[in-house]
């Protein structure tokens, strides 16, 4: 530690800038303290979102912080058991081919109830508007949230709105918290995932982040590439009806593929092993990610999930999922094994592997 301490104390920031931190009390290893402000990659679902959580945020909680961090909290009141959770959504473009950040807001927290195999019951919304936001535009927003709740079966019970100077942000942004009851006997959790479980994924990769950015940037693939956003809560119920004891799910947005199965592999403390020809990445995506150097496993997914059951599931559960519309293309791409706890490779078709790491930061910011 005397190193890593020394270093910290040559880091000179002005007093104004940094609140008054006991930085002696943080854990190790701490990157961030090499980092005194922070970055966009703080928000891109990564490692320095993980480092942010882990090294600020719970040694601040302290006791008040929950033991088990996932999209979804599950929690017994009166016996019944309730999920509950909370997004935030600055996406720029607030319109993008496939969609908009009122209809994405609905869907991702829709999504984080049902990773824990809740029935999505209630909504909350709470807009943070730019001063000059056009009234035409909150409108079209807000019609997609009313859509998006009604098409999900949700209500939208309580909500706040607040406005913020031209220089503070710039257009909407909009969180959403919504709860649910889980039913009994369901036990989806990240730490669940066991050596010999398949890996599954419910269709293409990539398709959401690619859609923003080529809309964001201008770029053409010789065909619109639309967000797959897409309330899943009914494709979840398909698999849960099966009867299979489903062990994780996670729809992989922020830090795609790669930022989830690396949080699954180093929560159940076992290793993945995918096989990179059956990952489902289409010609646009590829082409894209090709084109500017991204790696298809870490751009987002908004209407896509992995599911992690046992081996002798599988073949049951992919064809509930494929029977249903948001999972026709559902496919098996892997299996967590015990060999490299923590640790995602891919088989290459070359016969080699690779490791999968956690990316950093945000390849793509302000996708959700």
């Amino acid at each position: 530690m005397t190193d890593v301490t020394d270093a910290v104390r040559e880091v000179t920031v002005p007093a104004d800038d940094v609140p008054d931190l006991d930085f002696e009390g943080w854990s190790c290893p701490v990157p961030l303290r090499d980092v005194p402000n922070v970055v966009m990659g703080h928000g891109g679902g990564g490692a320095m979102s993980g480092e942010l959580i882990e090294h600020l945020f719970l040694p601040a909680y302290g006791a008040a912080a929950a033991a088990d961090l996932g999209d979804s909290a599950v929690l017994t009141v009166g016996g019944t058991r309730l999920a509950f959770s909370t997004d935030s959504f600055v996406v720029k473009p607030m319109f993008f081919p496939g969609g908009s950040i009122g209809d994405l807001a609905v869907n991702g927290t829709v999504n984080d109830l049902a990773m824990s195999g809740a029935t999505p019951l209630f909504l909350s919304t709470a807009f943070i508007l730019a001063e000059g936001t056009e009234l035409s535009v909150l409108g079209r927003i807000a019609q997609a949230v009313g859509r998006a709740a009604e098409d999900a079966g949700v209500r939208l019970v309580t909500g706040d709105t607040k406005v913020v100077e031209r220089a503070s942000g710039d257009g909407v942004y909009l969180n959403t918290s919504g709860i649910g009851v889980v039913p009994a006997g369901v036990d989806i959790s990240p730490r669940r995932a066991r050596p010999g479980d398949a890996v599954l994924v419910s269709g293409d990769i990539g398709v959401h982040g690619v859609a923003v950015m080529s809309c964001r940037e201008g770029l053409e693939f010789g065909t619109t590439v639309e967000s797959d956003t897409a309330a899943l809560h009914g494709l979840v119920a398909a698999m849960l009806a099966t009867g299979s004891d489903v062990h994780v799910l996670r729809d992989p947005t922020r830090g795609g593929v790669s930022a989830s199965l690396n949080e699954i592999a180093r929560a159940s403390e076992v290793g993945i092993e995918l096989v990179e020809r059956l990952l489902p990445v289409p010609p646009t995506v590829r082409d894209a990610c090709s084109l500017l150097g991204l790696d298809p496993l870490q751009v987002a997914n908004e209407g896509k999930l992995i599911a992690i059951v046992p081996a002798e599931d599988a073949d049951r559960v992919l064809a509930a999922m494929r029977a249903h519309p948001l999972g026709r293309s559902a496919c098996a791409i892997g299996s967590c094994v015990p060999d490299h706890a923590g640790m995602v490779v891919a088989r290459t078709g070359l016969g080699g592997s690779r490791v999968i790491g956690l990316p950093i930061g945000e390849q793509l910011p302000r996708i959700c």
